[in-house]
């Protein structure tokens, strides 16, 4: 592969024992939503702002090993005047970037969702790298209907991230592969897991297809659990699910399973991976984070747009990142969410 010594290199610096990954690639609207509740005005010079303050947090590459970023963050400069995916790197967090282009209805398959941002991917992707991105992120979402996901709308979302994933290597861009089968419903953690069972064979399937290096790739999937609207369930039986599904699924090539928090409490989500990793045994991956709220919430609510409580912000960030740290080693205790 023309590229392979540089992904090794971005995969070697993004998954070791400890560490996990930042997602702060919101959209302006779902970045308004975030702000909404803390009264902050969005804008770019706010969204500015609060992604400088969480690249400049100090010690927070102790615990954080990438950042998934907007592409309009990739212009943006601290106060200083250093370029935000510059001031990560300086922590030894590596710069990424989100490139899919947001979700649409899946033609003639009611319920079906699919993703944009094919076209013109391989460019973007020079432009991006260029301005010091090294891994980039991919979304397909399946929402759990009465009908869906169905075949066709499983097999469509699998060929747009094989695709995405192969241009990405082919521009010696590390892919993260994201497949999130949503926990918004009824339904009970068994159809979760059987969803989420038939998305990842059809995923591995297409990543095969399209000769995609699975040692150079990282996978962003759900956890297995019950809808919202069914109940929570406790984490050694999300832990247990969710392992049965991996095991099922993902090949032991791929280095670094990046969960996604999909709508769980920051508590819950780090409970959740504490759990999966005190269950882990000999699983051959690394079982590892890619929050995005359940880090930024708690920081979030320190914030509040007032530039004398960025320190406070910083601090409620890093310590959701080292509690994570310490459920990577199934270390952690509900008892460490009440200490300083």
């Amino acid at each position: 592969m023309k590229h392979q010594s540089t992904l090794q290199q971005t995969v070697a610096d993004l998954v070791d024992a400890h560490r996990g990954i930042l997602a702060a690639d919101e959209s302006h609207p779902t970045m308004a939503k975030r702000f909404q509740p803390i009264g902050v005005e969005p804008s770019e010079e706010t969204r500015r702002a609060w992604r400088s303050l969480l690249v400049t947090t100090p010690g927070l590459g102790q615990y954080i090993s990438g950042i998934i970023l907007f592409e309009e963050t990739l212009e943006q400069k601290t106060a200083d005047g250093t370029p935000i995916a510059e001031a990560a790197w300086a922590q030894n967090i590596v710069p990424g970037i989100k490139v899919d282009k947001g979700k649409i209805p899946l033609a003639l398959s009611p319920g079906d969702l699919i993703t944009q941002g094919l076209d013109g991917l391989a460019e973007r992707l020079q432009t991006y790298q260029a301005q010091g991105a090294r891994f980039a992120k991919w979304r397909e979402v399946y929402a759990i209907e009465a009908t869906a996901p169905s075949r066709h709308g499983i097999e469509a979302n699998a060929e747009m991230l094989a695709r995405y994933a192969a241009v990405c290597q082919a521009q010696g861009i590390v892919p993260i592969v994201e497949p999130e089968v949503l926990m918004d419903g009824s339904h009970d953690i068994d159809r979760h897991a059987e969803v989420t069972e038939r998305v990842l064979h059809a995923v591995f399937h297409a990543l095969h297809r399209h000769g995609v290096c699975l040692e150079l790739m990282l996978l962003k999937p759900n956890m297995v659990l019950p809808g919202k609207a069914c109940r929570r369930a406790p984490a050694d039986e999300v832990a247990a699910a969710t392992l049965k599904v991996l095991r099922h699924t993902v090949p032991a090539a791929v280095p670094s399973i990046h969960f996604l928090s999909g709508g769980q409490e920051p508590e819950e989500a780090t409970a959740n991976l504490n759990a999966i990793n005190q269950q882990r045994g000999n699983a051959p991956w690394q079982l590892s984070i890619s929050y995005g709220r359940a880090l930024q919430q708690p920081a979030l609510q320190a914030w509040n747009g007032q530039a004398e409580k960025v320190a406070a912000a910083q601090q409620a960030l890093l310590k959701r990142a080292r509690l994570n740290s310490l459920a990577r080693a199934g270390n952690y205790a509900v008892a460490m969410e009440r200490e300083e």
